[in-house]
């Protein structure tokens, strides 16, 4: 796109909670024909993580982390629209939470708002979701997947969980498990027996991707 203070003023748009401006660009984006997917990526994500550092740091209080949020979710909603032509062919359901005991969700809402960009049906639950929970709601809405997210080395044994409940009821074909978190490796993934291992947002969209289109071939 070549339009550096552009993307900087995305970003800014996040870390200022400026939900007027963050939109006026996104529509700017569209109106001129520049890259949306640029924009996003390169622009207001790089905001949010911003913000998730200074969240990390003690320098942001949770409020203002769900105003920034908000403010991502509302460009990346606008964005949607000027990544229709990108969309891949395939599209399925996602069920995405962040584990119970964990109340970190900045890097979830990133996920989130990726995939709602590339036309993926989310349901996102939140917060501190207990492993029966996610199960429970991922039956009720169809969901092809299924992604956790651990922010804290206390919390990884939540995704361990979901995977044993899966198998306990026979489940655990049915669904794409998907896991993701500072702490989270691809080593701890294959331990617990988790399909996808996302260690950003772009490599976890991919690997959905690839999952959906090969179930498309199977069916």
């Amino acid at each position: 796109m070549g339009d550096s203070a552009l993307l900087q003023e995305a970003a800014n748009s996040i870390l200022n909670k400026d939900m007027n401006r963050a939109k006026e660009i996104a529509q700017q984006t569209l109106e001129m024909k520049l890259d949306p997917m640029e924009m996003l990526t390169d622009g207001f994500i790089k905001g949010i993580a911003e913000v998730g550092d200074l969240f990390d740091r003690g320098e942001l209080f949770l409020p203002e982390l769900t105003l920034c949020s908000e403010v991502m979710k509302s460009a990346a909603e606008i964005l949607s629209s000027g990544l229709q032509s990108k969309k891949m062919q395939s599209s399925g359901k996602v069920i995405v939470a962040t584990v119970e005991g964990d109340v970190h969700d900045i890097g979830k809402g990133i996920v989130v708002s990726l995939m709602t960009a590339y036309g993926l049906e989310v349901l996102d639950l939140g917060r501190d979701v207990p492993a029966e929970k996610i199960i429970e709601k991922a039956e009720d809405f169809g969901a092809d997947i299924i992604g956790t997210s651990a922010l804290l080395t206390t919390t990884m044994e939540r995704q361990k969980q979901l995977e044993s409940i899966l198998r306990e009821e026979n489940l655990r074909d049915k669904y794409l498990t998907i896991v993701g978190g500072a702490p989270v490796t691809q080593r701890w993934a294959k331990k617990i027996g988790a399909d996808v291992y996302a260690e950003n947002a772009i490599g976890g969209i991919k690997k959905i991707f690839d999952f959906l289109k090969q179930k498309e071939l199977q069916n």
